[in-house]
């Protein structure tokens, strides 16, 4: 069966993809973090994982079983990363477990592509991202309220870890930080009411702030604002939040500056702080590595997104370290395709949150990896590239029906987020 490019006629969205881009979500979360309150096996965590991704391919390959897929510039440059990864893991050098992360990757890249049948330029996959997150800020939550020192650890120092499932407070600051992001874009577009946002963004700030995560919460703050600048001249609302947060900030600049250093720098001096907390000799580390030009060019293969024991934690060097510079170029590509297309289209709410997200990850792969690798990252950028996609040629009118009763439009609901 061949596949076929697919930007026809427009269809409902059935509710199981809502379901696949949970199992998508559930395969990102990972295995490595906080203990949990009761002690969950690695092995198992990653069975569940890798389950939950194969569960997330077939029942995408079910809803789209003609293999109806959209062009989308970001999946074939996504889909092209698969080059340098293959090349350099198929010299063993990181292990079986190389090839086992190429797989991994090749699936979840297949799955995103037989979702593209449904990237209309809705929010529709915005929903999906808000609702299944706020299901995991949930259960970090319902964690700390059965075991408050299992979720507050003295082993990162007091901030907010996953005590049911083994996340880690930048993971937690993250989901927070996107939620609170998007609900809030939804509720100045109108698609949403107060009381639905309100559910969602402030227990997901109270989370944020647990985590005493920077990058999530400088990442929150500077999407917003490129988001909501890129509505200002065409919406009330927007000119209204936005002189209102100036005026917030400025306050609270002033009057809890000492509070918001203290929590900036989370007890740190100056000098561990400056080198982002040790991340800067592990990346002097990672450069100074000898390499052969093939390294150089392809890299080590997928690995864990460490470097001699210590996580990477920059997307960028994780990129370089194992998929080589051709990654970082592929990498570099889907996301200036990402920004170049965003800056061209007119100012709408799908352009708005497309742009949140695109920055948010620009920002976040500085401090953060996984631009290379199946991960929440390339999650939120391919919610980025549906708000993006041109809308699909509408379907023939169906044929008229009895007048309904007319409803006032005070008695009109709005969409639950």
């Amino acid at each position: 069966m061949s596949a076929t490019v697919s930007g026809t006629l427009s269809e409902r969205t059935p509710k199981a993809v809502g379901t696949v881009w949970g199992l998508l979500i559930l395969n990102t979360l990972g295995s490595a973090g906080a203990e949990t309150i009761v002690p969950l096996p690695r092995s198992l965590i990653q069975m569940v994982t890798m389950g939950a991704l194969v569960a997330a391919f077939a029942l995408a390959l079910a809803l789209n079983l003609r293999l109806h897929v959209r062009s989308s510039a970001f999946l074939f440059l996504l889909s092209l990363l698969l080059v340098p990864s293959l090349i350099s893991s198929v010299s063993l050098e990181s292990g079986f477990g190389a090839l086992f992360r190429c797989a991994r990757l090749g699936l979840f890249v297949g799955t995103l592509w037989l979702l593209t049948r449904w990237w209309d330029g809705g929010t529709t996959f915005v929903r999906h991202h808000i609702r299944m997150y706020f299901f995991v800020l949930v259960s970090v939550v319902a964690g700390a309220l059965i075991s408050p020192g299992a979720a507050l650890p003295d082993v990162y120092g007091g901030r907010l870890v996953g005590a049911l499932w083994p996340l880690t407070p930048p993971q937690i600051g993250q989901y927070a930080a996107v939620v609170v992001g998007l609900a809030v874009l939804l509720l100045l577009g109108r698609r949403t009411d107060r009381v639905s946002a309100a559910v969602v963004v402030v227990p997901s700030l109270v989370l944020l702030v647990l985590t005493h995560t920077r990058t999530a919460t400088i990442g929150l703050l500077v999407g917003l604002a490129l988001a909501i600048g890129s509505l200002v001249l065409t919406s009330a609302a927007a000119r209204r939040f936005f002189a209102w947060a100036v005026l917030c900030a400025a306050v609270a600049a002033v009057g809890f500056a000492a509070a918001l250093r203290a929590w900036f720098l989370r007890g740190q001096d100056e000098e561990y702080f400056s080198s982002l907390t040790g991340r800067a000799k592990v990346w002097d580390a990672l450069l100074a590595e000898p390499r052969s030009t093939g390294e150089q060019v392809f890299g080590m293969g997928l690995g864990d997104k460490s470097f001699g024991g210590l996580p990477i934690d920059n997307s960028w060097l994780a990129v370089y370290h194992e998929q080589g510079l051709a990654g970082i170029c592929l990498v570099a590509a889907f996301l200036v395709v990402l920004g170049g297309v965003a800056l061209l289209r007119p100012p709408s709410l799908a352009r708005a949150c497309a742009i949140f997200l695109i920055s948010y990850c620009a920002l976040a792969s500085y401090t953060e990896a996984g631009l290379g690798d199946a991960s929440p990252y390339l999650l939120h950028l391919a919610v980025a590239a549906s708000l993006l996609a041109a809308p699909a040629r509408p379907a023939p009118l169906p044929a008229p029906e009895p007048p309904h009763r007319h409803v006032p439009r005070w008695a009109r609901k709005s969409e639950v987020i």
